[in-house]
C-alpha cells in the first residue's frame, strides 16, 4: 500500500470540508477488511446501496482466521491493517469482521475518528438493531468464531433492549468451510446440525449471523433452524451505516467516471481471487498480494506499534500457522489441505 505521506493526515480531522491537499475527499475510497473472504458479503452490500463509490478491500488472509486468535492478536493484525488501509488514504473504514469489531472498535475510533475525523463503521450494532426488530418472541439466537462469542460483544450490545432472551453459539469451523468455497454437502450440513441444536432447543425464532463469513452459508442455515426463523445477516444494515456516514459528512462520491474496486491478499492472491470471484462477482478483475508489515513496524505516518502489539506479533512468529485456505480432509471435513502462510 502507499504511505500516508502523499496523503495530509491533518484532512481526516476536518470532515467537513470537500478538499484536502490531495483533491475532493469525496473521491477516496472506502476501505473495508476482513480476515478473509467473509467481508466480501459487506462490500457487496456497499457496492449494491452505494454504486458510484469505490472500494478499497483488504482480506488478511496471511493471519486469519481471526476467530480462534488471541483478543491481543485480533487487536494487533486489525490496527496494522487499518494503520495500512489509513495510510493509502481511504475516506471511511469499514470494520467487517465481527471478532475485530468485538476486539478494536472503541480503539479505532479514538485512533482514527477521534484523532484524523475518518468514520469507522463495524457490524455488530447494525445486526443487533435488526434483530431487535425482526424478534416476535424475543429470543434471539447468535453465531459467531469463538472470539466473537468469548467476547460478550453481542450481549452487551442487546443488553439495551429489554425482555430479550440470548443464546451464543461458537461455530469456529464455519469459517474454515467458506474458505474453502464449501457451502453445501452432507459433512458440512451435519455440522451444522450439531452447531445449531442449542438455539432450536431454546426455541430461537430470529438468529443473527455474527460473523460476515456465514451469510454464505445461509442456505443449510436455513434448512437446519426452519424457515419460521429469521436469519439476520449485518452486510445491508451495515451498508445502511455506511451511507449515513458518508452522507452527514458530505463525503459522497459525486465523480461521473465509473468507481474503481481494489481488492488486496495479505495470503495467497490467486486463492483468494477464486473465492472472491465467485462470492462478490465481477467487480473482482484481480487481487493483489502485499505482506502485511504493520504489525512489524510503522508504516506511512499511522501506525504506531505498541507493547502489547509487539508482544502479539512475536507469539505469531513463534507458531506456524496453518493457511486458512484449506482442502478436504478425511471424510471430508476441513483440513490443513497447503503450507502455512
Amino acid at each position: 500500500m502507499t504511505s500516508a505521506s502523499s496523503t495530509d493526515p491533518a484532512a481526516g480531522a476536518a470532515p467537513d470540508s470537500a478538499t484536502t491537499i490531495g483533491g475532493n475527499l469525496g473521491s477516496l475510497p472506502i476501505g473495508v477488511f476482513d480476515s478473509g473472504v467473509g467481508g466480501l458479503t459487506v462490500a457487496r452490500s456497499i457496492i449494491d446501496q452505494l454504486p458510484n463509490e469505490s472500494i478499497l478491500y483488504v482480506g488478511d488472509t496471511a493471519h486469519g482466521p481471526y476467530g480462534p486468535l488471541p483478543i491481543a492478536e485480533v487487536r494487533a493484525n486489525a490496527l496494522g491493517v487499518m494503520d495500512e488501509l489509513v495510510d493509502s488514504g481511504v475516506k471511511l473504514l469499514t470494520i467487517a469482521c465481527n471478532s475485530a469489531s468485538a476486539a478494536v472498535l472503541r480503539d479505532a475510533r479514538e485512533r482514527y475518528t477521534a484523532r484524523y475525523g475518518i468514520p469507522v463503521i463495524e457490524v455488530i450494532q447494525p445486526a443487533v438493531r435488526r434483530a431487535v426488530a425482526a424478534t416476535r418472541t424475543g429470543r434471539v439466537g447468535v453465531i459467531g468464531t469463538s472470539a466473537t462469542v468469548g467476547s460478550r460483544a453481542y450481549e452487551d450490545t442487546f443488553a439495551a433492549a429489554p425482555d430479550l432472551v440470548i443464546t451464543s453459539v461458537a461455530c469456529p469451523a464455519f469459517v474454515s468451510y467458506v474458505e474453502a468455497g464449501i457451502t453445501t454437502g452432507p459433512e458440512l450440513l451435519a455440522v451444522a446440525g450439531e452447531y445449531l441444536e442449542p438455539l432450536k432447543a431454546a426455541g430461537v425464532d430470529t438468529v443473527v449471523l455474527g460473523c460476515t463469513h456465514y451469510p454464505l452459508l445461509t442456505g443449510v442455515i436455513s434448512y437446519v433452524m426452519g424457515e419460521d426463523v429469521t436469519l439476520v445477516s449485518s452486510a445491508e444494515e451495515t451498508a445502511k451505516d455506511v451511507y449515513r456516514a458518508l452522507a452527514s459528512r458530505g463525503l459522497e462520491r459525486t465523480a461521473a467516471a465509473a468507481p474503481e474496486h481494489s481488492f488486496i491478499a495479505t495470503g495467497d492472491a490467486g486463492q483468494f481471487e477464486s473465492l472472491a470471484r465467485r462470492f462478490l462477482g465481477p467487480e473482482v478483475l484481480s487481487v493483489k498480494h502485499v505482506d502485511h508489515v504493520a504489525a512489524q513496524y510503522p508504516t506511512g505516518s499511522l501506525a504506531r506499534i505498541t507493547p502489547e502489539m509487539i508482544a502479539a506479533a512475536q507469539r505469531a512468529a513463534s507458531r506456524p500457522r496453518i493457511s486458512n485456505f484449506v482442502g478436504q480432509g478425511a471424510g471430508g471435513s476441513p483440513s490443513s489441505g497447503g503450507s502455512a502462510l
